[in-house]
């Protein structure tokens, strides 16, 4: 793997944290599985030079809030290396519909035009899947080819090297990946998963945006603008990225 994680972005401060993982026998394993899936004329998202995105948005000394996914979208232009987020133009899926429905009502905040986090990311929000590729259209099917691992230990660095970070874990899959941190020092919020299945079984009303303010605010740190510009303007904030 770790030939591959040079040709990509990849923020030098996790670069440096995370050179023994990206070199370890197991990245070694799971680069070559990707290499074989491509050789084998299967379609991975995301895009190679976006696997690292989120590490790439968000430096380690500028995190401020974690937000968990699962695995990348597993639909054709929708996975750019940011969990819950899709490039502008392309439609919105439901989860992040119903996230930005839930920060309507906790914030008053209008819904955005278009479904791309980045801003959030620049401002220290990481946006973080637990598995960073997924082949097309079959969600999962990266799960257990060593992405964990490696998601494990951004986690463990987050929690052990920093303190009040506030962790947004939505979902039983995300809340297990949270037993990794240290809740002694930093704030911890649980909802169910914005999913349509989910999202009304106690996502809807968590207000988890307003209350991660308050935290960073206690704490001496600015706040999240989570309102997102228009998406004329992040089509020139990723064009100069």
């Amino acid at each position: 793997m770790s030939g591959e994680a040079r040709s990509v972005a990849l923020h030098p401060s996790w670069k440096a944290r995370l050179a023994d993982e990206l070199a370890s026998s197991s990245m070694q394993t799971l680069g070559n599985f990707l290499r074989a899936e491509k050789a084998a004329g299967k379609r991975i998202y995301p895009p190679g030079g976006r696997i690292f995105a989120a590490l790439d948005a968000t430096p380690f000394e500028a995190v401020k809030v974690v937000i968990l996914g699962q695995d990348p979208y597993h639909g054709p232009g929708q996975a750019h290396g940011l969990c819950f987020s899709v490039l502008p133009g392309v439609e919105v899926p439901p989860s992040l519909g119903n996230i930005y429905t839930e920060i309507e009502r906790d914030l008053n905040i209008p819904r955005p035009d278009h479904g791309c986090l980045l801003p959030w990311a620049m401002q220290g929000v990481l946006l973080l899947n637990a598995v960073l590729t997924v082949e097309a259209h079959r969600a999962g099917s990266h799960q257990g080819r060593g992405w964990e691992s490696f998601t494990d230990a951004i986690v463990r660095m987050l929690s052990a090297e920093r303190e009040n970070l506030v962790f947004l874990l939505w979902g039983s899959y995300a809340q297990k990946k949270g037993q990794l941190v240290d809740a002694r020092r930093h704030k911890v919020l649980k909802a169910p998963h914005p999913s349509p299945l989910s999202a009304y079984r106690g996502f809807m009303g968590c207000g988890h945006f307003g209350i991660a303010n308050e935290v960073l605010r206690r704490n001496g740190q600015t706040p999240i603008d989570w309102r997102l510009p228009a998406r004329v303007d992040v089509e020139r904030m990723l064009a100069k990225r």
